[in-house]
């Protein structure tokens, strides 16, 4: 059985005349380029423990099989913004699983979209906890009912939006939260 016991995250972008090689320099400038990397769903395994990317790297190999859960998008339209978000939330209670979340789009702050994507990881935890709330509330009413609950400690999230760039080149962004044995 494989359990993660580490998390980091990270994000980056990336510009090219083709599709693929912008996501690969996204994943460059990300500093995940070397590994081979396997989308998850989105929980947060207990007992996991987030520390920054340099020791997250320092843990793996070039060319291992790493898995994450990445937001990612691509767009060749000159000026648009573009955006991708990884959210998280844990559980106060020792012992239990969180969730994390992917979000992508256009026309987002990283903000807005780190807070969407916030938002969408504490409403799945909220739901499998049991907190009733309101979801056509904004997230700073519903944030307040989470915290109010006591069942949810944390909630954070990373985004990475950039503007399409000119020429009709290719712009890659990615967030992601990638899994540490």
């Amino acid at each position: 059985m494989y359990v993660p016991r580490y998390l980091f995250f990270t994000k980056g972008a990336g510009v090219h005349k083709e599709k693929l090689a912008a996501f690969e320099n996204a994943l460059r400038d990300a500093r995940i380029a070397h590994l081979n990397l396997v989308t998850v769903s989105s929980i947060f395994p207990r007992d996991c423990k987030i520390i920054d990317i340099e020791k997250g790297l320092s843990h793996l190999e070039p060319g291992e099989i790493v898995h994450c859960v990445m937001a990612r998008q691509e767009i060749n339209e000159p000026g648009r913004r573009v955006v991708a978000s990884i959210g998280l939330a844990l559980p106060a209670e020792d012992g239990r699983y969180g969730y994390l979340s992917e979000h992508h789009g256009f026309g987002q702050t990283e903000l807005e979209a780190g807070e969407y994507a916030e938002d969408l990881a504490a409403s799945m935890l909220a739901n499998t906890l049991g907190i009733e709330f309101d979801p056509d509330k904004d997230y700073d009413e519903r944030r307040e009912v989470y915290q109010m609950s006591g069942k949810i400690v944390e909630s954070q999230h990373i985004s990475q939006a950039t503007l399409g760039a000119e020429g009709r080149l290719w712009t890659s962004v990615l967030a992601a939260a990638v899994f540490v044995k």
